[in-house]
């Protein structure tokens, strides 16, 4: 069988092999920590969980909308409006099967071959993938610790050819925690116009910061850049809400209308009745984010000083999100091999920075309860200093 060459040009998701490999040893009876998943350990709020309840006895149980449904179209263009200062209406949104799928439609909605692609790196595993599989080039603006992990205005401006197409924004970020300050996206915005490309602003994790951090959407900065916007954005994990998979785009309507085309021949709807607990996580109160968001910003600080007590690694601390990107140059010159022996010699689960384009660098989750923590950063030291 001769596969489409597609295939071949595509990474398998580290992520998910090496969060499969620590369930596996778990099933097999082994203490794991697992510090891999970017999964809230939370359960689904009970007023979320109950509105989709009250669908399925309702018997909102058949096919819908391509698009989404109505209701939540509605309630997720006034989120954006209200919370966001983005001008959208539902015309402008369109649900999809999780915040990943609506990336995955966007690439394919937007991205030819030859068109290229920008991506700050450290990067979320799955953007360079995509744009590959929709035929265009991953351009990878790096960035380090030095730099906070985020790329300049200049950078940028240096990375833009006449084949870019979009600019791939992702803040509060995955695998580094940086948000991006107010002042610094009005930085990129300006650029973004003035070269006139697209930006796509993954906001995933918009609610989950920290101290006197700042969340700005980059459409909001003012009318010229909103022109230029695409916003991605779930209910994963503002919401717990992984196994769900209800995301959504935002965008212009050409735009929108040409990924609802897309799903209409690939998943088609949504699920439907979990598209009526999404409705409930926005329309009800929000305090069950702030408890998590308090949860996480506990952890944060614990796995943070215990990581700086560690010799021969070393790390920032974020300010969003529930990860910390952890420099190991001074123990290993590959980060899959470090994190291999560290769950094989101490059966801790971390994942490799090589898949989010940092092979000198470890993600560290604490999407976990603080028991768990406390246990694999005491093996995590152990290892450390079997090796240093």
């Amino acid at each position: 069988m001769k596969l489409a060459a597609r295939v071949g040009k595509v990474l398998p998701s580290l992520t998910l092999g090496i969060s499969a490999k620590a369930k596996a040893m778990k099933a097999d009876g082994i203490d794991v920590c697992s510090l891999s998943a970017g999964e809230p350990d939370f359960d689904t709020p009970e007023h979320i969980k109950a509105a989709a309840q009250k669908a399925l006895d309702i018997g909102y149980t058949k096919y819908g909308p391509a698009g989404g449904e109505p209701k939540l179209k509605e309630a997720i263009a006034n989120k954006l409006s209200q919370e966001n200062g983005l001008n959208y209406k539902a015309e402008n949104i369109i649900v999809t099967n999780g915040g990943k799928h609506s990336l995955f439609n966007l690439m394919l909605a937007l991205i030819e071959p030859g068109d290229e692609v920008i991506i700050p790196a450290p990067y979320w595993l799955s953007y360079p993938e995509m744009v590959k599989l929709a035929g265009g080039t991953p351009i990878i603006l790096t960035t380090d610790a030095e730099t906070a992990y985020k790329i300049t205005p200049e950078q940028l401006r240096q990375g833009i050819t006449n084949k870019t197409k979009l600019l791939v924004l992702n803040s509060p970020s995955n695998p580094t925690g940086v948000v991006y300050q107010p002042e610094e996206i009005k930085a990129l915005a300006e650029v973004v116009v003035e070269q006139n490309i697209l930006v796509v602003s993954d906001e995933i994790y918009e609610k989950i910061i920290y101290d006197d951090t700042q969340h700005l959407s980059i459409g909001a900065v003012n009318s010229e850049i909103f022109k230029n916007t695409i916003v991605s954005n779930g209910f994963a994990k503002t919401y717990s809400m992984t196994g769900w998979r209800v995301g959504y785009l935002a965008a212009p309507v050409k735009l929108i209308n040409a990924t609802v085309k897309i799903q209409g021949h690939s998943t088609s709807n949504v699920c439907t009745f979990a598209q009526y607990g999404a409705i409930a996580a926005l329309d009800s109160s929000q305090d069950c984010i702030e408890q998590m968001r308090q949860a996480f910003a506990k952890r944060r600080h614990i796995i943070y000083d215990l990581l700086n007590a560690m010799p021969g690694i070393s790390c920032n601390q974020p300010d969003g999100a529930f990860y910390i990107f952890v420099n190991i140059s001074k123990i290993s010159s590959s980060s899959l091999e470090f994190c291999n022996a560290l769950l094989e010699d101490q059966n801790v689960a971390v994942i490799p920075g090589v898949a989010f384009g940092a092979d000198d660098h470890i993600r560290i989750s604490y999407a976990t309860d603080l028991v768990t923590i406390e246990k694999g950063m005491d093996r995590l030291q152990q290892f450390v200093r079997s090796r240093t």
